[in-house]
């Protein structure tokens, strides 16, 4: 990890508002850029509250190339056990109910849209966009916010990141002219409620949905007005067995059972809650679970965790003014259906983090930030766009509910459920980079090199790493003049003879490729642009 101390009249090169999971892991990120970095978080404690279950694909993938997965396979490990005795428990239920001869588990479980489960069995695996994933596919599906918070929080202590807590960012002034960047004195003044003042290089929000960083700055935050109020939580009650298991769609609204004791989830369309803050109360839940349900039985003795929601979906029309950044839900906000959000932040900040690093450190220009928005600004608005959809297809009108039927039919297709599964998982995700190659702009794939090691291995470090596929003394000088921005690799890789060279960014994604026979890029043509754009020759 290249380090640096904080220069130019700051106390810190970056100050990051919100020790969720994405504030700290756009701190991990910026520290092994070389970036002081201190969060403040109002919070004293981790955050209990029942948030995302778990992550996608791309989720998954992003924190195994940091050296993550051993941490994420030990926390779905537990969960796994934890969701096996729910659904062990419901599937006994079931036998008892309907005899020896009750249909066996269903096939395993590949996401949902809108509650329209899909089935395991019809999904294509062999579909292009799924190869070359490596170890980290399907590990964080049931590993839940809370836990990943405290395996981001541990990393972020072992690099050095500064992180205090019960501290909440009140304010700040941003200096004038501060746009471009550069060196010089400008940055941001930030007023903590603990009364102290601290000045900062850069200011990033990632405080969440109602974000202050945001609101401050006066960043624009356009989209369409909620119309439902969810529930969340997770209680004792009695009266559950009479529940449907999973996701259940009523002439009211939708309810979830599980997919553990004491999960549940509920979803009305008659607009927005009066007061989202207010404290969340067992009678508040058990009649919303009571009118979608419509099993007056059951009966909520106790809750351990609860939390209101909406489909307010909103964007911020830029991530960026000046000196003060946004990432995560203070960027963007939406439904919590299809579990994109988590995963939509931890993209952010991969995206994010190494090229504010890179500014920091005076090894690249302010410039390099405007690929931040330009990159990511089009995947956040994917996802405001595939939960509004989803909220469509949940309305309890006639319209809505034929929809639904059509919609359920398609996704009891092979087509229908690989699309799905394609889109909720993030896999096909990628940024528009220039070059003709099919792997540029892409989520570099996972590749197996002859020396045992897989790509996803040389990225732990937060370097660009170029592959010399081809032992190519040219190649590799084409790469000199880049210090220790970029790693230069030279290994063979069998399951893939044809590619000569490939050049990966911080956050995983190619920025250049070549194939053997392509004109002259076996000596690295485009190589060089490519690098002096993204890192700046010294």
């Amino acid at each position: 990890m290249t380090t640096t101390e904080s220069k130019n009249g700051v106390d810190y090169d970056v100050v990051v508002a919100g020790g969720g999971p994405v504030g700290l892991f756009l701190a991990c990120e910026l520290r092994l850029g070389g970036a002081h970095v201190l969060v403040v978080e109002r919070l004293a404690e981790v955050d209990e509250t029942i948030k995302a279950g778990g992550m996608n694909t791309a989720g998954a993938v992003t924190l195994y190339r940091r050296g993550l997965l051993p941490d994420l396979t030990a926390a779905w490990e537990r969960n796994r056990w934890r969701m096996r005795a729910f659904l062990g428990d419901r599937e006994q239920e079931q036998k008892q109910k309907q005899g020896a001869d009750a249909p066996r588990t269903p096939p395993k479980f590949a996401g949902h849209f809108a509650g329209i489960m899909m089935r395991g069995d019809l999904f294509d695996d062999s579909d292009p966009a799924f190869a070359d994933i490596g170890p980290a596919d399907g590990v964080g599906l049931g590993v839940p916010q809370v836990e990943l918070e405290r395996i981001l929080g541990a990393r972020a202590e072992r690099l050095g990141v500064e992180i205090r807590r019960g501290v909440e960012l009140t304010g700040f002034d941003a200096d004038e002219n501060a746009d471009d960047g550069a060196d010089g004195a400008d940055g941001v003044v930030v007023h903590l409620g603990s009364g102290e003042d601290v000045r900062t290089g850069w200011l990033v929000g990632c405080d969440g949905g109602r974000s202050t960083v945001r609101k401050l700055a006066g960043f624009d935050f356009p989209g369409t007005e909620p119309e439902i109020t969810g529930y969340q939580a997770v209680v004792e009650m009695s009266g559950g067995e009479r529940l449907g298991a999973g996701w259940n769609t009523t002439d009211v609204g939708t309810y979830v059972n599980g997919p553990f004791p004491g999960r549940i989830l509920t979803v009305e369309f008659d607009g927005p809650p009066a007061d989202r803050s207010a404290p969340v109360t067992a009678g508040e839940l058990q009649a919303a679970l009571r009118r979608v349900s419509g099993v007056a039985e059951v009966t909520i003795h106790k809750v351990h965790s609860s939390t209101r929601f909406t489909d307010n979906a909103r964007q911020a029309s830029s991530y960026r003014r000046g000196r003060v950044l946004l990432a995560g839900d203070a960027a963007h906000v939406h439904s919590p259906f299809g579990g994109q959000g988590l995963n939509l932040g931890l993209g952010d900040a991969m995206n994010l983090g190494w090229k504010l690093a890179a500014v920091v450190r005076g090894v690249a220009p302010g410039t390099l930030l405007d690929s931040y928005t330009a990159e990511r600004h089009p995947i956040g608005a994917w996802v405001l766009d595939w939960t509004r959809a989803q909220i469509a297809v949940m309305r309890p009108d006639r319209h809505a509910r034929a929809l639904r039927r059509v919609v359920a039919d398609l996704a009891l297709t092979s087509t229908g459920t690989t699309y799905l599964v394609k889109r909720i998982s993030g896999v096909w995700q990628h940024y528009d980079l220039p070059g003709d190659h099919p792997l540029t702009g892409q989520s570099a794939p996972d590749l197996e090199l002859a020396d045992g090691t897989r790509l996803g291995d040389h990225l732990h470090d937060g370097r660009a790493v170029l592959l010399d596929l081809a032992d190519d003394p040219k190649l590799r000088a084409r790469a000199e003049g880049y210090g220790d921005r970029v790693d230069v690799v030279t290994v063979a890789c069998p399951g893939r003879p044809e590619l000569t060279g490939l050049l990966v960014r911080p956050d995983g994604f190619v920025a250049w490729a070549a194939d053997q026979g392509d004109s002259g890029e076996g000596l690295g043509e485009g190589l060089e642009e490519t690098l002096d754009h993204w890192f700046v020759a010294t």
